[in-house]
């Protein structure tokens, strides 16, 4: 395995970590050329828990930046002082982000990841009010306000925002749907649905393939054994 890109994502990321956050980290890396080849092909992921810690072979990730995984697609967009790994093909691959972007693949992606917190946070509208359940609901609230203040804005400018820029108005909307304003958040997502459908997006209705597949083709040839390259 050789890693090409890594770095800090989640709520340390986007300036939403509390006393107790976890520290979620994701990375990709590329396997040896020849393996693909053998009888038994690398891993495309590699998910550890403790730390937390997701690595996605370079094939893999690519799919999934290239579907519009907000996950995935995050790691091309890190602050710096969030990267804690780079080498050539990881600066080339971030050199290439807006590459992997489309409109409808970023619609579909950060509507789709908003309404499944949304449906968390129906399934949590049990009429408990343990402490636990309403940290967990204010975490879901958070994370379905940031998705879809993330995905309107990359859909509006083409720049995806990792670190936002008020972090406590996302706090403290969390802290509103908990307390039982589940309302908010469908309102929430309402309008983000006619934002989508209104907003004239700067992106393009395809990515643009051509240019991943020839940085996935160069990080095979660069990771062929030495005696193979210049054959």
């Amino acid at each position: 395995m050789h890693l090409l890109l890594s770095g800090i994502v989640g709520s340390v990321a986007y300036g939403l970590a509390g006393p107790g956050s976890d520290v979620d980290r994701i990375g990709v890396f590329a396997a040896p050329t020849v393996a693909f080849h053998g009888l038994h092909p690398p891993r495309e992921s590699v998910v550890t828990t403790d730390p937390d810690i997701t690595l996605h072979e370079a094939a893999k990730w690519c799919r999934l930046a290239l579907s519009g995984n907000p996950t995935a697609t995050e790691l091309a967009w890190l602050p710096d002082d969030c990267y804690e790994t780079r080498t050539e093909f990881g600066d080339r691959l971030i050199a290439i982000r807006s590459a992997f972007l489309s409109a409808p693949r970023v619609r579909d992606a950060y509507l789709g990841y908003a309404g499944q917190q949304f449906r968390k946070l129906e399934s949590r509208a049990d009429g408990t009010f343990s402490a636990d359940t309403r940290r967990r609901t204010a975490k879901h609230a958070r994370h379905l306000a940031r998705l879809v203040h993330q995905g309107r804005l990359l859909y509006a400018t083409g720049v995806l925002e990792i670190r936002l820029a008020d972090p406590e108005w996302f706090r403290e909307f969390g802290e509103r749907v908990a307390g039982g304003d589940l309302a908010e958040a469908r309102r929430l997502l309402a309008e983000a649905e006619r934002d989508f459908d209104r907003v004239r997006t700067p992106l393009p209705d395809r990515p643009d393939e051509p240019t991943v597949e020839r940085w996935l083709l160069a990080l095979r040839a660069a990771h062929l054994p030495p005696e193979l390259r210049s054959r």
